[in-house]
Formats: C-alpha cells, structure tokens, sequence
C-alpha cells in the first residue's frame, strides 16, 4: 500500500443506488468514477479511501483493488492469489476470510474455488514465514475478495471490515429490517429537504427515521465504529485522523421527523435504536395503523417499506389492504408525497392512484419497486 493517488477501489452498494453513490464517492474526492451494476469503481488516495468509509450513507463496502488475472480452472485462481505478497498487505497474526462472487463463471464449484484461494494466501504466508494466519468466518481482522467474471477474476482487499451499513446504533431488531444505506438512498430519492417534515407510518426499527436524523444533522454514518483498513500494515494515521477530526460541524436544523407502526412492539424497538443513536429527541413516535393515522403536518414527505405480506398474511390479504391504503391517503395526506417500497408490484394498480415515478431498486436479492404518489384531494385517476 502506498499514498499514491492513483489506488483504484471498488464500492459496492444496494443495486439501483450506484447513480447516487457516484456522485456522493465523487463529492469525497474520488477521481475516475464509474458506475457498474451493484456499485461504483473510483480512483483516490488512502485518505479518499478513509473518507469513502467515514461519511458514505450508500456504500455497503469500500474494496481495494490488487489485481486482475486470467482463469480457466481452480488452479489458474490458485497460482494468481499464491502470487500476491500478502505479507506486505497485512501481518501474519491476522485472521482472515474469504468471499468468492462470480457472474457467468466456468468453474462447478465456486467453494472449492474459495478454498484454493485461502489455500494460496496461507501458503504464501507459510513459505514466507513459516506461518499460516488462522482462518475465522466470524469476524475475521481482514477479508479478501475476489470476483470472477467468464474467464478473468479480480482480487480485493476490504477496507470497511463490518459492512458499512452497520452504523453500531442498531439494538433492537424487527422482522426482515432495512439495511441503512438502502434506507438513506431511498431517502435521498425522495427529495427530501430537511425543512420537510418526514413521516414514516410504519417504522419497524425506526430506519428511516435515524438514516433522516443523520442526514438533517449532517452526522457520518461512521462516526461510531471501527473499519478495516485499520487493520492493514500501511494503515496511515495521521490520514484516518485528518479525516476523523476534520469531520463538519453539525447542523443546526431541527427536523420534524414523524414515526408510528400497528405494532406496539415496532415502535418499543424504534424508541431503542432512536435512543442509541442519539436522535430520539428529534422523532415524535405514536402507535397507530397507517389506514386511520392522521398527518402531523399540511404537507411533507411519507417514505414507508410496506410489509409484503410478512406482517399481513397473505396476498389477498395485501390486494384487500391496498385500495384501503389509497383512500387513507387521499384523505389525509392530500399535498404529500408519500413513498413505498415494495417487491408487490401490484401496489401501483390496486392502490388506485397514479404513480408518478417507479423506481427499480433492490433490497437485497428482491427486486422492488420505490412508487411515488402526489396525493391530491380526490382521485389522481381521470
């Protein structure tokens, strides 16, 4: 590892959100951006590097790029990984983990190939040193990656450690939660503007509502967790501290953020994390059903992940809840924008109004759909 300018990374992200990690990774300094398909490949300095995990509300990982290598066998990602000198890269004492990705791959076993490759880092290690690093799937102190497209494969080294979408705030869980980057990215969609107020009608965890508070107060999404990188055997100091310390203030702006769920126990587990991350005093918190809830305010910004039927049955219990839905909306949200996440892409019929944007995103491996409704009096419908 260097301080060259010129190290090329890798930050990948929650598919559909590689447009707005672009132009968040370039407002770090990053250089050479360019988006592929579930993340953003960049050119920077250690310190970029440093900043990209710091302050990105996107980025799921921030990948160091070793190398790319041509393959037909096992063998061949044997001989590539076996020629890294990773004693240079990390020390011995460190455990390590593997994880193996492939798109359109030859190979019959994408394990086996994950073996050979832990194989090579330990036996490097081995002829180097005499000894081999332990091995941990757990919580390992460095992670090498690798990809393999049809014939060519690429090394990374992970500089965040823990995904990045772990902020440290999350105490209490609910059922299938949001990841917090998909969160803020689906906040950002909106349009939000922290003079807004924004409600969420059913919070779960309270996701949105803390991946908001951080946004309108302009607080680091890691202001309170450790990453990888510092675990590396060029880990730079002074940089991480340059970046640490020069964090921005943060802002005055108080926003009106609106929470409530049916579930009692949704909004016991939304008070919690809320608390943990020091934003419950910003959040007014009721229970309520989203079908008879009024709005906190004239107009603003509804943004909600719709259960899909894990906390209502079946689907025809969610093609009776939708028309319902519908008219609450109009009803009492009249000059808001609400907002849904769903993988029901039936919503958008069945709710009887028209959307006005449908944006493809991914939660995970399931595709959703992000509906917009402009809720007007009445119908939107001619």
């Amino acid at each position: 590892m260097s301080s060259n300018p010129s190290e090329s990374f890798f930050a990948s992200s929650p598919r559909g959100l590689e447009a707005i990690l672009a132009d968040e990774l370039r407002s770090l300094g990053a250089q050479a951006v360019t988006t592929a398909a579930g993340g953003v490949a960049f050119n920077g300095s250690w310190e970029t590097c440093y900043a990209a995990n710091f302050h990105s509300r996107i980025a799921s990982r921030i990948l160091w790029r070793l190398g790319s290598f041509d393959y037909a066998t096992e063998e061949d990602i044997y001989a590539a990984a076996h020629s890294v000198s990773w004693g240079q890269l990390f020390g011995v004492e460190k455990s390590i983990r593997v994880n193996l990705t492939a798109i359109k791959s030859p190979l019959k076993s994408l394990d086996f190939a994950t073996l050979r490759i832990k194989d090579a880092v330990c036996d490097r290690f081995r002829d180097e040193t005499g000894i081999r690093p332990d091995v941990d799937r757990l919580a390992p102190d460095v992670r090498i990656h690798c990809f393999l497209a049809h014939a060519e494969g690429t090394l990374y080294l992970d500089t965040s450690g823990e995904p990045l979408f772990k902020r440290g705030w999350r105490h209490a869980s609910v059922e299938a939660p949001l990841r917090e980057n998909l969160a803020a990215g689906i906040i950002k969609l909106t349009g939000w503007k922290f003079d807004e107020p924004l409600f969420d009608p059913m919070c779960g965890g309270g996701t949105f509502l803390i991946e908001a508070a951080a946004m309108a107060l302009n607080e680091p999404p890691g202001a309170g967790r450790s990453f990888g990188f510092e675990k590396l055997a060029a880990f730079d100091l002074k940089a991480w501290n340059r970046v640490r310390d020069g964090r921005p203030p943060r802002n005055k702006v108080r926003p009106a953020l609106f929470g409530s769920d049916i579930e009692q126990g949704a909004v016991a587990s939304a008070k919690k994390n809320l608390m943990a991350a020091g934003f419950f005093d910003l959040v007014k918190l009721q229970r309520a059903d989203i079908l008879k809830v009024e709005a906190p305010a004239s107009a603003g910004v509804m943004v909600a992940n719709p259960p899909y039927g894990e906390r209502l049955s079946d689907a025809d219990e969610m093609a009776a809840f939708y028309p319902q839905l519908g008219n609450a909306l109009k009803q009492r949200f009249a000059g808001w924008r609400c907002h849904f996440l769903t993988s029901d892409f039936r919503m958008a019929k069945m709710i009887r109004l028209s959307p006005s944007r449908r944006v493809p995103l991914f939660n995970g491996a399931l595709e959703c759909r992000l509906f917009e409704f402009v809720v007007v009096a009445g119908s939107n419908r001619k």
